[in-house]
């Protein structure tokens, strides 16, 4: 997925976070590291215009064809695309890099080789995003009865691998890993009791741990500044849970969720919003002061889709098709529209449109306005869509397929002037 040469394109390094050793993270103004890009919060680097019209004959930079199957994002660092596959006929599951410019293969790391788990049908053995701190790759996969992270270098070498926890897969496994400062934090909720754990990014050596419930729960952890300090908010397991990011202390726990979560948590400063969708749905704002009050809530379906915070208000998908927009302080709803096809994609924002593509790979540009819903343009590529588009340097990367009858194709497609 990824672009021509254009001026705007210049990598420009930028330290986003510190760490107490020296080895900061560093990310290009152009780039997207990690899961929800670089504010973790599903809104593009600003002063970018990507295309808001595509089709298979207009606006392709380049497509690849991805081997196997797998939900994850890319990410995009410097000059590479990098994003994980799990293919199922030679057992592996995988790390793929190709050049951003051209969609060239750079290369291709294998990571597990056999002991592939994943249960729905949905799911895949490769939904996980990876995080890179601009030296190293980070990537968990479920795999032989447990979570793995494993840390690679940017030419693919393996520098470590750690075990997150046991895992017993309940539907499947879609846990991204978060950086901060010198730790790489992942989690492994499961009906067996998983953890979430903070291991040093450089050595691998496991720095602080937490035991979670014996419930199955996909959310990734996300570090977030919220009531003036970072908080590591974590939904699911039927808790709503507020850990120091670098120590594991907990700030605050309570109940606020439901069982199963998938979305990834936004704020507004003072509120975190959480979501989920078994065994019951539920969209909730809980104020971060540790006062554990939940300033107002709803039932809307919003699973799997994470949510955009813009402007005082807050935009959804739901997963049966609909997009919503809510005044983020008190719930109101300003506009429902029924798009169609169902969402498992997470909304992208740049500038003032929101990217959604549909799990029917139609992706509906609109504005993120709470006057009305007003959509830009209605876009079609391949016909099953699962994975969130990203989106930097003017570029929209997004990893979609080609179903006819049991034949599947996955392509990686740089979409751009």
């Amino acid at each position: 997925m990824r672009l021509l040469l254009l001026p705007s394109l210049v990598l420009i390094t930028i330290s986003v976070t510190h760490t107490s050793q020296g080895d900061s993270i560093k990310v290009g103004e152009n780039d997207w590291p990690w899961w929800r890009g670089p504010s973790t919060n599903g809104i593009a680097p600003p002063n970018q215009s990507p295309p808001t019209q595509w089709s298979p004959s207009k606006n392709i930079v380049w497509q690849v064809d991805i081997p196997g199957r797998g939900h994850a994002a890319p990410i995009v660092v410097g000059d590479q695309v990098i994003l994980p596959t799990a293919d199922h006929e030679r057992k592996t599951q995988s790390v793929l890099c190709f050049d951003r410019k051209t969609g060239d293969k750079q290369w291709e790391t294998v990571v597990h080789k056999g002991g592939l788990m994943v249960k729905n049908r949905k799911a895949s053995a490769a939904s996980s995003t990876l995080a890179c701190d601009g030296k190293r790759l980070f990537v968990t996969f479920p795999n032989g009865g447990a979570v793995w992270l494993t840390a690679l270098d940017r030419e693919g070498k393996q520098l470590w691998q750690k075990k997150v926890s046991n895992y017993v897969v309940h539907q499947g496994y879609g846990a991204s890993p978060a950086l901060y400062k010198h730790l790489v934090i992942a989690s492994a909720d499961n009906k067996a009791g998983g953890a979430i754990v903070a291991f040093n990014r450089i050595t691998g050596e496991e720095v602080w741990r937490v035991k979670r419930p014996k419930e199955p729960n996909y959310a990734s952890p996300v570090v977030v500044h919220v009531d003036g300090k970072d908080q590591l908010i974590f939904i699911g397991c039927d808790l709503v849970t507020s850990l120091n990011p670098l120590t594991g202390s907990k700030h605050w726990e309570f109940k606020g969720a439901t069982t199963e979560c998938v979305t990834t948590t936004v704020t507004d400063g003072t509120h975190i919003y959480t979501s989920g969708g078994y065994p019951r749905n539920h969209v909730a704002a809980m104020r971060a002061d540790g006062s554990g009050k939940i300033t107002w809530q709803n039932k809307e379906r919003v699973y799997v889709p994470s949510m955009l915070f813009h402007k005082g208000y807050l935009y959804a998908l739901g997963d049966p098709g609909s997009a919503y927009c809510w005044k983020a302080d008190t719930g109101e709803q300003a506009w429902k529209q029924r798009l169609g096809g169902g969402f498992s994609a997470s909304p992208v924002l740049v500038d003032k449109h929101i990217y959604a593509f549909n799990e029917r790979g139609t992706c509906f540009v609109f504005e993120a306005t709470p006057t009305a819903f007003k959509e830009i343009a209605r876009n079609q590529l391949g016909n099953e869509t699962l994975s969130t588009p990203t989106i930097c340097g003017n570029r929209i990367y997004i990893r979609t397929a080609h179903k006819q009858g049991a034949d599947r194709r996955e392509v990686l497609y740089c979409i751009g002037q």
